[in-house]
């Protein structure tokens, strides 16, 4: 028995070594990736899967595949890899499970079916090329996340039945994702039997456990990188496919950001009038209470520095080539974090601006109550072309008339397309590109850039 056992280890060891070596032949690009998933035989799954740490599978697939197709492996393989290194297994979140897997399948097969090498070539079916050529026409590129978004908009609309969804879910199986989530689930479990009766070491192996997966996903991120690094080097060597990968990195690779961290980088150090709870000795104000009567021994400290919104400008563009919903979620994040008690000083100047080729509306906010009326009011104007100097010129009047005393900074919503200003102004100016796929958006050496997706703007993965 241990005879037999030590075999089928063996077997798809010797298997899943000689794919990866075609892999490496075709692909160096690959080393990096290659070199990161050690092997282990698991008969839990009838096929093979990844849960970013090792591969496992069961050796009877793997030997009924090599016999059918040894392209069939290598298929496989590089499918899991590619879930690696685009970060898959990491992003579920909140997302449908189902839906999320289908479109992970989706975008890794779409990557592979368009790859023009032997070790892995296969004649592509007439329902995947269908379903690549239907998910073209509203994404630029083919990644999970737009994937995922159109498949939920279907259901949503009732267009994705259960029997075409099961159809799509058939097309593009290769791996098992049951290993994906299998910590989560577990660590899951454990939470509900202890719900009420969780004692430190559960809690202390679940952050370890929390702790784990996010140093996986990192060396994950690390490896995309390093694939990225690569695929740009070859670039002039690889075909256009190879493109298609290269784009996808990019997405996942750049740096992300947390709109409302980066809000608050425009905000100005000032005194404001708030009690300085820390540097506060609350024993010796109340024993000089008891000790005098109404006469407290130490006066509270008034003031404090807290950071907070004083001059601000924003500008949204509302030319024909910006989505009008896209500038909806990105005021309306904007106000959530704009309307909170801590942002505001008693008094403060933020100019919402409205603008195309010239500043089409401007809305002036001193309180917290202006801004309630601002957003109930607010209607896109515009939608002509794009020319972002006039919003610079109209600030520049404004601070030379004094409007302005002391502007942090100004912030810009665009899609990207429009003439910058030629010299740098004397203020911190972000350029804000919300791109549900990655472009290479030039922006003046001067400027800010921040390249934001639905989840960054809404708060993460």
């Amino acid at each position: 028995m241990n005879e037999n056992h030590e075999k089928l280890i063996q077997v798809g060891r010797k298997i899943l070594i000689s794919s990866r070596n075609d892999l490496y032949r075709s692909m160096k690009f690959l080393d990096v990736a290659l070199n990161a998933l050690p092997y282990e035989m698991n008969l839990t799954s009838l096929f093979v899967g990844t849960d970013g740490e090792k591969i496992l599978y069961n050796p009877r697939f793997l030997v009924n595949r090599y016999l059918s197709d040894p392209i069939l492996i290598n298929r496989v393989y590089l499918h899991m890899l590619l879930h690696c290194i685009l970060r898959h297994p990491f992003h579920m979140g909140e997302r449908d499970p189902q839906l999320w897997n289908i479109a992970c399948d989706i975008a890794v097969e779409s990557i592979i079916d368009g790859i023009e090498v032997s070790t892995i070539q296969l004649v592509v079916s007439d329902e995947r090329e269908e379903m690549y050529d239907l998910l073209k026409k509203p994404l630029k590129i083919l990644s999970a996340e737009g994937i995922y978004n159109q498949l939920k908009e279907e259901k949503m609309h009732c267009k994705l039945t259960t029997l075409k969804l099961g159809t799509l879910e058939l097309s593009f199986l290769v791996d098992d994702h049951v290993f994906w989530d299998s910590r989560k689930k577990e660590n899951q479990d454990n939470q509900d039997e202890n719900e009420n009766s969780q004692d430190s070491q559960e809690k202390e192996n679940e952050e370890k456990s929390q702790e784990h997966q996010k140093e996986v996903e990192e060396k994950w991120q690390e490896i995309g990188e390093k694939t990225q690094t690569n695929l740009e080097t070859f670039s002039k060597d690889i075909g256009e496919e190879m493109g298609e990968l290269l784009k996808l990195l990019e997405v996942e690779n750049r740096e992300r950001y947390d709109y409302t961290a980066f809000l608050r980088k425009f905000m100005t150090l000032k005194e404001a009038v708030q009690t300085d709870e820390d540097a506060f000795d609350y024993i010796f104000y109340t024993y000089g209470l008891s000790l005098y009567g109404n006469v407290p021994l130490i006066e509270s400290l008034e003031y404090k520095e807290v950071s907070k919104v004083e001059e601000l400008v924003i500008a949204i563009d509302t030319s024909e080539s910006c989505d009008g919903s896209l500038v909806e979620k990105f005021l309306e994040q904007t106000y959530t974090i704009l309307k909170t008690k801590e942002t505001f000083f008693h008094k403060t100047n933020i100019h919402i601006l409205q603008c195309d080729t010239k500043v089409q509306e401007d809305f002036l906010i001193t309180s917290q109550e202006e801004l309630d009326e601002v957003m109930k009011k607010f209607q896109l104007k515009g939608n002509g072309g794009t020319d972002f100097r006039p919003v610079f010129e109209y600030i520049d009047k404004k601070i030379q008339k004094k409007e302005f005393k002391n502007l942090k900074g100004l912030i810009y919503f665009t899609d990207g397309y429009g003439t910058f200003p030629k010299h740098a102004p004397q203020y911190d100016t972000a350029f804000i590109f919300f791109k549900e796929e990655y472009m290479d958006l030039n922006v003046p050496p001067w400027a800010m850039k921040v390249i934001l997706g639905k989840e960054d703007i809404l708060g993460g993965h």
